[in-house]
């Protein structure tokens, strides 16, 4: 096993304690999700955006890291969104809390990692048709917000933070 490989499954397991530890692995922290009744993933999710920002943006300012993000499809993003939400609600599992769920040892959860598998097997295989049709759809190209408006990413950040944390002090003020 090389360094990279190394540090990916530590990275990994240090992702997967969090996630247990952070309860979002909770079949009722799941459903409250879609039920819009409990914010505790979407709490979880906004946390890991905040501190990666910061981090992806420092290593990429230092010439440490290069950004290369997908191509913003209109297509891509509608169809990918629709699947995600159907598999989330139909399992009571995104891809991340499946893995971890499993890990936990709820051995239900392997269908979900197994209907993932199968998803991205059928994609490969149909990966010219949708090329050729839903990935024609509008495709805006590799852009980013700071792009978008033409300001540095760190005038956007501290802008991001501030909304987040707003949402969060909303969200504890319902109770959610």
């Amino acid at each position: 096993m090389n360094q990279a490989q190394m540090i990916g499954l530590l990275t990994g397991i240090i992702f997967g304690f969090l996630l247990q530890k952070g309860r979002v692995l909770r079949f009722d922290k799941q459903v409250g999700a879609m039920r819009l009744k409990d914010m505790t993933i979407l709490k979880f999710m906004l946390s890991a955006i905040l501190v990666g920002m910061v981090g992806i943006y420092l290593l990429s300012d230092r010439g440490i890291i290069t950004m290369s993000h997908k191509p913003m499809n209109v297509g891509a993003v509608v169809i990918g969104g629709l699947l995600f939400g159907l598999g989330w609600s139909v399992m009571g599992f995104c891809p991340g809390t499946s893995i971890g769920a499993l890990g936990e040892g709820r051995w239900h959860a392997l269908f979900a990692v197994v209907g993932m598998i199968i998803g991205a097997a059928v994609y490969a295989e149909l990966f010219p048709f949708f090329n050729s049709t839903v990935l024609a759809w509008k495709d805006f190209g590799k852009i980013s917000l700071p792009e978008i408006l033409n300001i540095s990413h760190w005038v956007i950040i501290p802008i991001f933070w501030a909304a987040v944390i707003a949402l969060f002090v909303f969200f504890e003020k319902k109770g959610l």
